[in-house]
């Protein structure tokens, strides 16, 4: 069988978790690995893609927004991290929540493309590998 559904299923499943839609990339991931589809450095790739290119979506739509005060809490919070951290900040762009509102502030706060591209990658990335090795970590202790 082909690994080309499985992994389409895991990027799209990725892409929408990065989203203010749902989507369960992590679950899809534990499962795969578990399940041996594909080699766990392809699905990790896989997934940090997807999940990469949904955060990037939400940072083209923050550019969208107009420039005017912020009405809640939250945005306050998160822009607050934003100044102070710049495009580092992204490293928590995997966080639920607060990871989408990160991405559309940094696109809505015009931070420059590079830095945002870096840190918010290597931050899906190193979230897919901590529970990738984690889940691979597990399987060998139960056997």
């Amino acid at each position: 069988m082909s690994d080309a559904l499985p992994l389409a299923t895991l990027f799209a499943s990725s892409f929408l978790s990065a989203t203010l839609l749902p989507g369960n990339s992590e679950v899809t991931l534990v499962a795969m690995l578990l399940s041996g589809v594909s080699q766990p450095w392809l699905l990790i790739v896989i997934a940090t893609m997807g999940n990469s290119l949904g955060g990037l979506t939400n940072v083209i739509l923050g550019r969208f927004f107009p420039r005017r005060e912020m009405t809640s809490r939250g945005q306050e919070k998160a822009a607050r991290w934003l100044r102070r951290y710049g495009a580092a900040a992204l490293l928590l762009s995997w966080m639920p929540v607060i990871g989408d509102l990160l991405c559309l502030l940094a696109g809505w706060m015009r931070l420059s493309w590079g830095p945002v591209v870096a840190f918010l990658c290597l931050g899906k990335a190193l979230r897919y590998v901590i529970l990738a090795l984690a889940t691979l970590q597990g399987m060998t202790w139960w056997h």
